[in-house]
């Protein structure tokens, strides 16, 4: 099975980590937005005081998991209809 959708979304979780590091998201609008982990966090603790690489890698991680279970999904699907022809 290839990945291809995986991929994807580890390069878009990558990209906004990236994106948020350089600096041009100054008030973190757009990593929060898309940031799953950081929706999380924000509910329990101040995310100022969890580490932002570690916040960076479970973006990165949770953005491929969102990816690979995609990657399955599709691949079930082709499985289903190609049993069926």
């Amino acid at each position: 099975m290839r990945y291809p959708v995986t991929i994807a979304a580890s390069l878009f979780g990558v990209a906004l980590c990236l994106f948020n590091a350089t600096g041009y998201d100054p008030h973190n609008f757009i990593f929060f937005m898309f940031s799953i982990p950081a929706w999380l966090v924000d509910l329990f603790v101040d995310v100022h005081r969890v580490s932002g690489v570690l916040m960076y890698i479970l973006t990165v991680l949770s953005w491929a998991l969102i990816g690979y279970i995609a990657d399955v999904l599709i691949n079930r699907e082709r499985h289903r209809r190609r049993s069926e022809s």
